[in-house]
């Protein structure tokens, strides 16, 4: 019964299973740029083999940082008491906190998830990085003209946001090729035959709702189609089911539609079955985001993918960079879409 307590892994014994110097370990997991990909990954690794805990409270007398960064989720004011309920339910929400995650755990490092649906919220989030709290934020935002990553800005705060902000300003992003997932499916839609193209989009105020149609636009206009008929949605369920009923009501011999995310082609397909529409047979339906409800729909969505947990892990990737170099201009990245191809179109 008497047996020796477990040895603590230690840097050297990450460093040998890394097969790298325990200098290069001690590198990455203080998130100090310019170190190879590959092996960030390979120490990455190690740490998790070895068991590895980097001890964050003497680092953090070191360096004067709290070895913590909050995950941010900004709402639309009025937002009310079924913000949080809101937040929790939505999978893309829940791809982004995997991405993150799973990137900083390795590295010993774990989010502070804050929640900001009013002024006054956002303020207090801003007032608590800025008493060092946390050290840099990790941005996303549930509508367009959220002011919080702007406030991040001018407090000095290190930040970066999940999707390029409708109005410029200078803070580090990640994003999506937005326009050329929307091509994607509008070249699927006609390889298959359909003439009668529409789409349902996501709110127009949202940058990635207007390049999702201007991408569609774009596409079908090259292909002979000058007009394509339009519904916005809500990124919801029950808006895409709104949006249907809308799009039959009024072009009832549409044969193929593109909507701008999974949930609303969750809440799309039913309508169709009710009104006695086959999918794909009489109309075909491609959806975006390739997340859960793509799995869910009945029959299976053929959807544009975004890879949502690696864009999460670059967003958190660039935010340990500039809490490292606090002179580091904004940077941005931009990832590029795939078909995934299922039943229903």
């Amino acid at each position: 019964m008497g047996g020796r307590p477990a040895r603590t892994a230690t840097l050297e014994d990450v460093a040998r299973v890394a097969g790298v110097s325990r200098a290069t370990v001690s590198r990455v997991i203080n998130g100090i740029r310019n170190v190879d990909l590959g092996i960030q990954e390979a120490v990455h690794r190690a740490i998790e083999a070895t068991g590895y805990a980097p001890n964050r409270a003497a680092r953090s007398l070191v360096t004067r940082r709290a070895g913590t960064v909050a995950l941010v989720v900004s709402g639309s004011d009025g937002a009310g008491p079924g913000f949080s309920s809101a937040v929790f339910a939505d999978p893309f929400f829940g791809r982004v906190a995997a991405g993150v995650v799973d990137f900083l755990r390795p590295l010993g490092i774990h989010p502070l998830l804050m929640l900001a649906d009013t002024d006054r919220a956002r303020a207090e989030v801003v007032a608590h990085l800025r008493q060092g709290n946390a050290d840099g934020a990790l941005v996303v935002s549930t509508h367009a003209e959220d002011a919080l990553p702007e406030l991040f800005v001018r407090a000095g705060v290190p930040a970066v946001r999940f999707a390029r902000p409708a109005t410029p300003i200078p803070i580090s992003y990640v994003d999506l090729a937005h326009q050329d997932g929307a091509r994607l499916a509008a070249e699927h839609l006609l390889a298959r035959g359909c003439r009668r193209p529409a789409t349902i989009t996501g709110p127009l105020d949202v940058p990635a709702s207007q390049d999702r149609l201007a991408g569609f636009r774009d596409a079908m206009a090259r292909h002979g189609h000058p007009y394509i008929p339009i519904v916005e949605g809500d990124f919801k369920q029950d808006g895409g089911e709104a949006a249907m009923e809308r799009l039959l009501a009024e072009h009832p011999r549409i044969d193929g539609v593109f909507v701008a995310n999974d949930l609303m082609a969750l809440g799309a397909l039913p309508v169709l079955r009710q009104h006695g529409r086959r999918v794909p047979e009489d109309v075909a339906v491609i959806g975006f985001d390739d997340s859960p409800p793509a799995l869910a729909c009945r029959p299976q969505l053929t959807t544009v993918r975004q890879p949502v947990e690696d864009m999460a892990a670059a967003m958190a990737r660039i935010l340990l960079s500039g809490i490292e170099d606090p002179g580091r201009e904004p940077t941005s990245m931009i990832f590029d879409p795939t078909l995934v191809v299922r039943a229903s179109a």
